[in-house]
């Protein structure tokens, strides 16, 4: 049994919001303000059990308070036919076999078909139609009181619908649980039919149990030093319910009158296993941050807070837990926490655990290093894998969520497990699942294999960018970087220059993956298409004469560029000489990249400049800096045939005979750049470029 998709509606940033779960396993990424945080909030406000689950105001979505305040202040009130409950919806998707336990899910049924097997469970924080009413008329009541205030005190300001709401939307919003019927042709739960379990007095606490290990860590606090020996104290009241850990307790009391040597050494049969997983994780260094968890008994009162975690240092130096960093104390807690939430999930001795039990994880990656966070998500799958241990040596599964940002974790995981989070002008926070990326490549699996495997090695960064650079080779990847912050430079002199400001952020300040991907970019097409974000491919002309031979572009009469003849769909040589940027912009439209003004994906390549059109970087680059190459040519260790700059060869011969190596070169145009890169020009199709990625 397990939740397969979540539906969440009017919360926050996620107006009309689903998502897959998988059935361990849910990586949830996506860059910032994408709404990872808000799904963790609604599953916690609806199902977690604390006083601070409470709505607010402000976790309404920001199209719906519109809504709310037309309906409020329109002349005409909804007729109660036409009325549905307006607010805060969350659907949970359950899916069951015939082999699991369904003595506790059948009370939530609503279809006996042996062939739809799906149940939706429903929570709500919403305007009833009794409610809207009484909240118009006092809306009413409210304003006009208002209005008074305005004429009899000059300079006051009345409040609005919003202030009143702020104020009293708790009085009228109210929560509901609800099992909805499920269609299983439309795939969707069917609002019209379903069973108040309020009213029923059914519970569904031994149906799900959600817990969840926040961002917000205690490691964080400075005044936190004694993080990991309080977990501790928890582990030992979460793990004391079965014969052997009742044994231990009594055998722990019966030392209370021994020395702490004593007591440290059953701690070490105590905290055995836990410790074993902090090992498991690359947590410990030997001999110099291995952990230990020593008695401090006389210094603290019986069962509660009579344990410290140390670092061994070395055979006779033990350091408190807060002289260790943030990341080690970091990834030691999480593993402390989540003993700590398996075992809640476990329950007491004589109770079972619940159907479903889902553990969200935010954010692991706090404090820790890029390899740190490879450890860990190599290793949370096989502790989380172990479900919950139960006596009769079954285990029951656990369904965890892990929301992150760390390109490091992604890199280390797996394609299908991957929800990727992104912003739709249109539809809002959307969530698609990774795996489904398959599907769009169909039969090309050798793409799809080839993407997979360069993305989670090499640059799964991409997935918290707001724009991505693809770049052919080398020169463009060591270039790059510098040739954005030149351009930032120079167009902040031009503004200033004219008495104008920037529009746009500069690009060095801008969330833009660099991604070097050789002649493959249209490879990635399908890729860019659906992470939805702002492209630009910087590619080479590549002109080739009749034989197919690679040549200057004058003398050239087609090209060889796949990417230039995928995107454009194979024009002349003589028409992309002709292109300007405008012809460059594409949007992908029922399946194919179309010109379009307003195009998320430019691909730009060599265009003429000061009478002369290149065939790659390199001679586009030495057309426009021949001074600047003639004045340092000796120091320039990427160059050979020298003598061939003083001779009047043309940029396409000297690019041929006179770079030894493409990388050198790069690094060479590095090394002798001032401090302000003035020395030398970008290349016009670059700049071009880059110019219009900057811009939102």
């Amino acid at each position: 049994m397990k939740i397969f998709k979540v539906q969440i509606k009017n919360y926050r940033l996620l107006k009309d919001f689903s998502m897959d779960l998988g059935k361990e396993l849910s990586l949830v990424v996506g860059k910032n303000n994408t709404g990872k945080t808000s799904v963790l909030s609604v599953l916690d406000k609806f199902l977690g059990h604390s006083e601070k689950n409470k709505f607010t105001f402000d976790d309404l979505n920001i199209d719906f308070k519109k809504t709310l305040k037309e309906i409020i202040e329109a002349e005409e009130a909804i007729s109660e036919d036409d009325y549905k409950g307006l607010g805060i919806k969350l659907r949970l998707f359950i899916d069951y076999t015939e082999t699991d336990n369904l003595s506790n899910i059948s009370r939530v049924m609503m279809d006996l078909d042996p062939d739809n097997n799906v149940v939706v469970l429903g929570f709500d924080y919403t305007l009833n139609y009794t409610e809207y009413t009484k909240l118009r008329n006092d809306y009413l009541a409210f304003s006009t009181k208002e209005k008074k205030k305005e004429q009899d005190k000059p300079g006051y300001i009345p409040r609005n619908v919003i202030d009143f709401l702020k104020s009293n939307h708790s009085t009228y919003f109210k929560i509901g649980k609800h099992s909805l019927a499920y269609d299983p042709n439309t795939k969707q739960a069917n609002e019209e039919t379903s069973i108040d379990l309020d009213k029923e007095k059914i519970s569904i606490s031994d149906i799900i149990n959600f817990k969840y290990i926040s961002a917000k860590r205690d490691v964080a606090n400075k005044d936190a030093d004694k993080t990991l020996s309080g977990q501790t104290s928890e582990i030992y009241r979460s793990t004391v319910k079965g014969d052997e850990e009742n044994q231990a307790v009594e055998e722990f009391k019966d030392k209370l009158s021994e020395t702490d040597s004593d007591l440290s050494g059953i701690y070490r049969t105590l905290f055995s296993d836990i410790i074993q997983k902090v090992k498991d994780f690359g947590g410990i260094k030997i001999n110099e941050s291995e952990i230990e968890i020593i008695s401090t008994l006389q210094h603290r009162e019986l069962l509660e807070g009579n344990t410290t975690v140390v670092y061994k240092h070395d055979a006779e130096n033990q350091l408190p837990e807060h002289y260790n960093g943030l990341g080690y104390m970091n990834l030691i807690s999480m593993i402390f926490e989540i003993e700590i939430l398996v075992n809640e999930f476990k329950r007491e001795k004589d109770k079972k655990p619940a159907d479903i039990n889902l553990l969200f994880i935010e954010e692991p990656e706090a404090h820790t290093h890029p390899q740190m966070q490879y450890v860990f998500i190599k290793n949370i799958k096989k502790i989380l894998s172990e479900g919950i241990k139960l006596e009769d040596d079954e285990n029951r599964g656990l369904q965890y969520v892990i929301s992150t940002h760390s390109a490091c974790i992604v890199a280390d995981s797996d394609f299908d497990d991957i929800k990727y989070l992104k912003k739709d002008k249109h539809k809002g926070i959307i969530a698609r699942n990774l795996k489904d990326l398959k599907d769009e490549y169909d039969s090309e699996t050798e793409q799809y294999q080839f993407l997979k495997q360069y993305l989670t090695i090499n640059r799964a960064e991409i997935f918290f960018a707001d724009k991505a650079i693809l770049i052919e080779g080398d020169t463009e990847r060591i270039l790059v970087p510098t040739i954005m912050r030149k351009v930032d430079i120079e167009e902040e002199r031009r503004l200033a220059a004219v008495g104008e400001k920037d529009e746009y952020l500069p690009l060095l300040s801008q969330n833009i993956s660099v991604i070097e991907v050789g002649a493959y970019s249209q490879i990635f097409e399908r890729f860019i298409d659906f992470l939805g974000i702002k492209a630009l491919i910087i590619t080479d002309l590549d002109a080739v004469n009749g034989d197919g031979k690679k040549c200057d572009v004058t003398t050239g009469v087609a090209y060889s560029n796949e990417a230039i003849k995928f995107f454009f769909n194979n024009p002349s040589l003589a028409d992309l000489k002709g292109f300007t940027i405008a012809n460059k912009l594409f949007n992908k439209v029922a399946g194919a990249w179309t010109n379009q003004v307003h195009g998320q994906l430019s691909v730009v390549y060599q265009t003429e400049e000061n009478g002369y059109n290149a065939r790659s970087f390199e001679d586009a680059f030495i057309h426009i800096n021949k001074t600047y190459l003639n004045d340092n040519k000796a120091s320039f260790k990427g160059l050979q045939n020298r003598e061939l700059f003083e001779n009047g060869t043309g940029a396409y011969d000297l690019a041929e005979r006179c770079i030894k190596k493409k990388t050198h070169f790069a690094l060479d145009i590095l090394y002798h750049s001032n401090t302000d890169f003035s020395n030398w020009q970008i290349p016009a199709y670059i700049k071009e470029g880059l110019l219009w990625l900057k811009k939102d």
